[in-house]
């Protein structure tokens, strides 16, 4: 376990693979933390550097109080690269993570060669409906929102498995305080106007039954960037590497390859 002191905050971050190899980066959504790529991890094509992190208030990186920003999730994410030495990544997000990759891509090109945007969008949701999280989190904690998370996270017949229980308990353990501010992160992005103005190669992913970033709102962002492709992983919801991990892991390999990242 490693910790990267970003200035206001220390980031919790692991790497996977060769030194040397090409970088990876994964950025991943509300409420879990990179335990969330742990299924694909096995499944990826050997040879690249697969660095992984905790964004601010989740996992074992620091949490400071609500809210934060969008702005400040991707400085984390600047100031992480910087001080590893990484250039020209893959940034692989999802939900809030593909935020992160937008804003990223948008700030620091030269950072970020590719993009997949994952179960994500240039906005999600709406003020009113994250203010109501935000106060309900605050009053009765997470765990009073977490089996409607779980039913937005997942598909019908994950619901119903042993396994949901593993990722409801990563939900209810990450920190209020956390949770609270990467919401207001989130109520507070809008960037259909800086996405669309992107130029680079990109992957967007949506799973069937993702209750969270439907289909429909994955495609409208990618499409938003010229030359962009499009993907949907059936009998998955907002978490498609975890309940469909070998065709998220085949996606994402397939894509390194074609644009020739290695």
């Amino acid at each position: 376990m490693k910790l990267a002191d970003v200035g206001d905050v220390r980031l919790h971050y692991r790497i996977d693979g060769p030194q040397d190899g090409a970088p990876v980066v994964f950025a991943n959504s509300l409420g879990t933390d990179m335990r969330l790529w742990d299924p694909i991890m096995p499944l990826l094509p050997k040879g690249y550097k697969y660095i992984r992190y905790d964004k601010r208030g989740h996992g074992l990186s620091t949490c400071p109080p609500a809210p934060y920003s969008m702005g400040a999730l991707i400085t984390d994410a600047e100031r992480l690269l910087d001080g590893l030495g990484v250039k020209d990544c893959v940034f692989v997000g999802l939900s809030i993570g593909g935020m992160i990759a937008q804003g990223l891509a948008v700030k620091r090109l030269d950072l970020v060669r590719a993009m997949v945007l994952s179960n994500t969008a240039a906005k999600i949701g709406n003020p009113p409906l994250w203010d109501q999280r935000i106060e309900q989190v605050r009053r009765h904690g997470i765990e009073s929102l977490a089996d409607a998370v779980m039913e937005r996270w997942f598909s019908a017949g994950f619901l119903a498995s042993p396994e949901l229980e593993l990722w409801r308990n990563m939900l209810v353990r990450q920190k209020d305080q956390g949770y609270m501010g990467c919401c207001a992160a989130i109520s507070g992005t809008d960037f259909f106007t800086p996405t669309s103005g992107l130029r680079l190669p990109t992957l967007g992913i949506a799973g069937s039954e993702d209750g969270s970033t439907p289909p429909d709102l994955v495609r409208e962002t990618v499409d938003l960037i010229p030359g962009s492709q499009f993907e949907l992983i059936r009998k998955a919801g907002h978490l498609p590497c975890v309940e469909q991990p070998q065709a998220f892991a085949e996606k994402l390999g397939a894509f390194l390859a074609q644009v020739g990242h290695g």
